[in-house]
């Protein structure tokens, strides 16, 4: 341009910021400077917008100093980009500098409030925070946009709270802007974090005008509530509507088939990656490490981790926490201090992934080397997911008076996650009273929560104590608790098989039985004798022994035998942990057909083959 001025300058910087050219914005906003003009609230506006992009908070001070001094600050163009700067770039994810600003401002509008709900509701610690300041808005007559309702109904959706986010949406109708995208996006967000899918799938389809975000907020929904099939027939519908299909799709595709163990489709998926250039996305490869770690095919997750160009902690911490869950703590712990060594720096999730496999096979020393490392070499203070390790570290190997010990000695108040890991390990070590003191205190904090009340039942079951087992099934019908049904599923031929207790309801249900009655058989030949501690009924013995064998992981074993290759691993998944009987019996399996009999339950993998597992029997 011949000649430049004050607008022509902000124009260009604000539309570098805007076109995510966040790092051209800042170059072209120094150039600016040197050149002599001194910037408005809109170049300023802008250039704090770029800031935010690019993570730059200390830069982001500087200017917001430089505006103090120049009466700036309290504009609120100037205001709102200082509010939503402090707010994502904050270390600790803390809003109180963003709410300084806010507060600092002499008059708020629709934008200075949306800024600071926006904030809110993406710390992902003060939703109810974002919904009483949306509450306070709309009291003080300022009209919400589209945009605040697409903050607080991301705030409901957090909390899991669809009856707060209906009344919100209604208000959006009767101002009539609930047709825009954004809204409608954040509705379904919302209905598939409650798990609310059909309600979801009614709101993605009065979308009038359905783009990219939309389709990504429905497969993700059906993808993290466990209805892959539903999220697969989606992605092939985003395909014919000619809407380019993003990263976060292929990412939500992939989490789908993990969360049930298809790992069919998530080979499917990886092709389409490889051919869509998707190679070197660090987010697609973090993706790809979790699926087929989550699939039981650690190689293949390995073989990933190994041909990324690009690491970064999620990278390290997903293949530590793959191995962890596999059994294999040696290579788990290897792992972690080839990260260290990268300069790498660890976060709060992969300590849980670092206790955990030391947990899986009993390394107490270890396990408290690495605890009491986390403040002291990195500055992460230990939250409840860690003292929950430990406790189960301690209780996995029985010490539950140390267990008892170590949570009486926390910092914090032990919430329901700690005592129900104390309340599983005296189910496995048949602690009754302990176990009892763990159920109560799960109970005072949840007092609806059926885990507690089936694992304490379990407990009494397995000491013969009925009378205690009926008055705990009692208490749960009063309280209309249901217990988890326990299911067991493979993937054969690109089609998930799900089985229950007992199922009759599968097309080869006779084939299966068959199978099984053979089984039963030749493992009784070998030296398999059932364990009926295990059937936690009060019924007669020779019942007991049959009721065994209609266990789901069984049934899933015994249609793997029929219906996959003898040269490929059969792969079981199960919702809850592996029952102690089923694990001795399918051990055996392994040696009578020469099988490798890949199980994940709840808690971790078990690699079974010739009749040995990777957890040793200790789980």
């Amino acid at each position: 341009m011949p000649e430049r001025n004050l607008v022509t300058w902000t124009l260009m910087i604000t539309r570098f910021a805007q076109l995510g050219c966040a790092r051209d914005a800042i170059d072209l906003f120094l150039d600016m400077e040197l050149s002599g003009y001194v910037p408005d609230r809109f170049t300023y506006s802008s250039v704090l917008s770029a800031c935010t992009e690019l993570g730059l908070l200390a830069l982001g001070k500087q200017l917001h100093s430089r505006v103090i001094r120049l009466g700036l600050a309290l504009d609120v163009c100037v205001g709102c980009s200082l509010v939503d700067m402090y707010a994502k770039c904050a270390a600790d994810g803390s809003v109180d500098d963003s709410r300084k600003v806010f507060e600092q401002m002499p008059e708020h509008n629709v934008m200075s409030w949306t800024a600071i709900i926006t904030a809110y509701a993406q710390s992902g610690e003060c939703d109810k925070e974002a919904i009483e300041l949306f509450c306070k808005m709309i009291s003080g007559h300022i009209r919400p946009n589209h945009f605040s309702f697409s903050s607080v109904l991301k705030a409901c959706g957090n909390l899991s709270d669809p009856y707060t986010g209906e009344q919100v949406y209604s208000y959006a109708v009767k101002l009539g802007i609930a047709s825009v995208n954004c809204v409608g996006n954040s509705l379904i967000s919302m209905y598939a974090r409650s798990g609310r899918m059909e309600d979801a799938r009614k709101a993605f389809d009065i979308l009038f005008e359905k783009n990219l975000v939309s389709y990504n907020a429905i497969v993700d929904g059906y993808a993290k509530n466990l209805k892959s099939e539903e999220a697969f027939l989606l992605f092939n519908e985003i395909a014919d509507t000619g809407i380019g299909i993003s990263a976060f799709t292929f990412a939500s595709l992939l989490s789908g088939a993990a969360s049930i163990g298809a790992m069919g489709k998530g080979e499917q998926i990886h092709g389409r990656l490889l051919k869509g250039g998707y190679k070197s996305n660090q987010c697609i490869c973090n993706a790809l490490i979790s699926m087929y770690s989550r699939c039981g095919n650690i190689e293949a997750a390995f073989q990933v981790f190994n041909e990324m160009e690009d690491r970064n902690v999620i990278s390290w911490t997903s293949m530590i926490t793959g191995f962890a869950k596999h059994g294999f703590a040696t290579r788990a712990l290897e792992m972690f201090h080839k990260m260290l060594e990268t300069g790498t720096k660890p976060n709060e999730i992969t300590y849980v992934a670092v206790l955990s496999a030391c947990s899986h096979v009993g390394m107490i020393s270890e396990g408290q080397k690495h605890f009491n490392s986390m403040y002291k070499e990195h500055g992460i203070v230990p939250r409840m997911e860690h003292y929950a390790c430990m406790v189960d570290l301690l209780g996995r190997s029985g010490l539950l008076v140390e267990a008892m010990e170590f949570i009486n000695s926390m910092p914090l108040m032990a919430d329901a996650l700690v005592w129900r890991t104390l309340l599983g390990a005296c189910r496995v070590h048949g602690n009754t009273e302990l176990g009892r003191h763990a159920a109560e205190m799960i109970l005072e904090q949840e007092p609806d929560d059926p885990a507690a009340y089936i694992l304490l039942s379990n407990l009494h079951a397995s000491a013969g104590q009925w009378k205690d087992v009926v008055k705990i099934r009692k208490s749960m019908k009063e309280r209309n608790l249901i217990k988890e049904a326990g299911c067991s599923w493979i993937e054969v031929e690109n089609r998930v098989h799900r089985f229950h207790v007992g199922e009759t309801s599968h097309p080869q249900a006779w084939q299966i039985y068959q199978e099984l009655d053979q089984l039963a058989s030749k493992i009784k030949e070998m030296g398999y004798i059932p364990d009926t501690d295990f059937v936690l009924h009060d019924i007669e013995e020779e019942q007991k022994e049959q009721f065994l064998f209609q266990h789901s992981e069984k049934i899933a074993v015994a249609f793997g035998l029929i219906s996959t290759s003898q040269s490929k691993p059969i792969r079981i998944f199960k919702n809850l942990r592996v029952c102690g009987d089923c694990h001795t019996a399918i051990k055996y399996i392994s040696m009578a057909t020469g099988r490798e009999i890949v199980v994940r339950d709840s808690n971790r993998f078990h690699h079974i083959k010739n009749g040995v597992c990777s957890c040793n029997d200790y789980w």
